[in-house]
C-alpha cells in the first residue's frame, strides 16, 4: 500500500517539474532569439556605416585620382601621336583637284621634265596626294612660305634631280610671285631672287658634294673624297637654309682619290685598281660635309634629303628600258633597288651622327626622307615624254627618263614635306 501511495503522490510533482522545464526552455529560446536579433541589428548597422564610409573614401579618392588619370591619358595620346606621326610613312590617296600650276602658267621647268608640254596623254599621275600616318600634310602654301622666308636665302645643293626639285618649288611659288633669275653659269647653277620678299633661292650644281673632275676624253671621272666642292662652300655663309643630297652620279665609273692618292676605282674592271663600292665614297662625302657644317660658326637650318629612286624596267625592244606605269604602286608591290637602299642606309647613319653633334653645337639638322614615298610613284617620271611628242612619225623605240620627275608631278610633294619641316 505504501508503495502504491508513493507512486500516486509523485505523478503531480513530475507533471509540475515538466511544466517548469518547458517554461524555462521557452524563456531561454526567447532570450537567445532576442539576443540574435540585437546582434543582427548591430552588425547590419555597423556594416552599412562601413559601406557608407568606404564609398565616401572611394568617391574622395576618385576625385583626387581623376585629374591624374586624365593627365596620363592625354600624355599617352600625345605620345602615341608622336610615335605614329612619320612624314615618310603613309600612302598615296586619290584627290580630285590637280596641281596649282601647269606648263602654261609656269616657265621655270626644264624641257625634259615638262611632261604635259611634251605630250604625255594621261593625267592620272597629277591626282594623287601623299597621306602620312598620323600627320596632317596640307597643300603647299606659297604665301606662307614666302612670308616665312622674307629676308632669307635657301640653297638647294645636288644634281639634276635637285634642279628638278628647285624648278618644282619655283613653280609652286609662282602662284603668288615670280622670281628673277639673277645668275646662271655653265653648270646650270642659278640664283633666283624675289625682290618683294628679299628672298633668294640658290640652285647649286654639286652632284657629289665633294670635288670632282670630268673630262670628255676620259672614260671615267676623278672623285676627291677629302675635298669639298667649292660650288657650294664658297657662299656657305649666305645660306639661311640648306637642302642637300647625294645623287646617282655616285654610280658612275670613277677613280677615287684621297690625300692626292688613288685609293681605288668604282666600276673599272679594265683597270688594275682596287674596286670600291658606291657606298664608300658617298659615306666619305657625307662625313666630310657634315664635319664642315657642324664645325662652322655659321649655322643655317640644314636638311638632308634621302636618295631618289629610279624605276627603269625592261622594254619590249632589246636594250630598251622603260617606265610607263600610270598609277602608284601599292604598299608591298615594290621593295626598291638594293643599291639604292644601301645608299639610303648610309644617309640615315650619317644624318643621325651629324644631328647629335649639331644639337650640341646649336645647329639644327633635319631629314627629308622622300625615298619610300617616291619609290611608290613609278608613274611620276617623264619616261618617253622627256622629249617633245616622242612617238610622232610612228617611232616606237625611244629613250626613257626614269630618274627625273614630271613637273608638275609627285616631286611637288617634296616641297610640302620640306615646308612641314622648316616652317612650324
Amino acid at each position: 500500500m505504501a508503495n502504491n501511495t508513493e507512486v500516486v503522490a509523485s505523478e503531480p510533482f513530475l507533471a509540475h517539474e515538466k511544466r517548469k522545464s518547458i517554461s524555462l526552455i521557452f524563456c531561454r529560446f526567447i532570450c537567445v532569439f532576442l539576443l540574435a536579433v540585437a546582434a543582427c541589428y548591430l552588425f547590419v548597422s555597423n556594416f552599412s556605416s562601413w559601406i557608407r564610409e568606404t564609398e565616401t573614401v572611394n568617391e574622395q579618392e576618385m576625385v583626387n585620382i581623376r585629374p591624374l588619370m586624365k593627365e596620363l591619358e592625354v600624355k599617352e595620346q600625345q605620345f602615341l601621336k608622336e610615335e605614329v606621326c612619320d612624314l615618310s610613312v603613309g600612302k598615296w590617296i586619290p584627290k580630285a583637284e590637280g596641281p596649282s600650276y601647269t606648263d602654261e602658267t609656269c616657265d621655270y621647268m626644264a624641257d625634259y621634265t615638262n611632261c604635259l608640254k611634251n605630250g604625255r596623254p594621261d593625267r592620272g599621275f597629277l591626282h594623287w596626294k601623299w597621306q602620312p600616318n598620323g600627320c596632317d600634310l596640307p597643300p603647299f602654301d606659297p604665301l606662307k612660305f614666302l612670308n616665312a622666308m622674307r629676308n632669307k636665302s635657301f640653297a638647294l645643293i645636288g644634281d639634276s634631280v635637285f634642279r628638278n626639285h628647285a624648278r618644282s618649288l619655283l613653280c609652286l611659288l609662282s602662284v603668288v610671285a615670280k622670281a628673277d633669275e639673277i645668275y646662271h653659269d655653265r653648270t646650270n647653277s642659278g640664283i633666283f631672287y624675289y625682290s618683294e620678299y628679299n628672298f633668294t633661292i640658290y640652285d647649286i650644281w654639286s652632284p657629289f658634294l665633294v670635288s670632282y673632275k670630268l673630262e670628255k676624253y676620259l672614260p671615267e671621272l676623278e672623285l676627291y673624297v677629302d675635298v669639298l666642292d667649292s660650288q657650294w662652300t664658297k657662299n656657305y655663309d649666305k645660306y639661311d637654309y640648306m637642302l642637300m643630297s647625294g645623287s646617282h652620279w655616285f654610280y658612275r665609273r670613277a677613280v677615287i682619290y684621297e690625300n692626292n692618292k688613288i685609293i681605288g676605282c668604282h666600276y673599272c674592271p679594265d683597270l688594275d685598281l682596287k674596286n670600291i663600292d658606291t657606298d664608300v665614297p658617298y659615306r666619305k662625302a657625307l662625313e666630310l660635309t657634315f664635319k664642315f657644317i657642324t664645325a662652322s660658326e655659321h649655322k643655317p637650318f640644314v636638311v638632308l634629303r634621302t636618295w631618289s629612286p629610279n624605276h627603269f624596267e625592261d622594254g619590249e625592244f632589246p636594250g630598251s628600258r622603260i617606265c610607263n606605269k600610270t598609277e602608284p604602286f601599292k604598299e608591298g608591290e615594290i621593295n626598291g633597288d638594293p643599291a639604292d637602299l644601301l645608299m639610303r642606309s648610309v644617309e640615315i647613319e650619317e644624318f643621325e651622327k651629324a644631328a647629335a653633334i649639331g644639337e650640341k653645337n646649336g645647329l639644327r639638322i633635319e631629314l627629308l626622307d622622300t625615298y619610300h614615298l617616291s619609290l611608290l610613284r613609278p608613274d611620276g617620271h617623264p619616261g618617253a615624254y622627256r622629249n617633245y611628242h616622242p612617238f610622232d612619225g610612228g617611232k616606237k623605240n625611244v629613250d626613257n627618263d626614269c630618274i627625273h620627275w614630271c613637273v608638275p608631278g609627285p616631286i611637288d610633294t617634296w616641297s610640302e614635306l620640306l615646308m612641314k619641316i622648316v616652317i612650324p
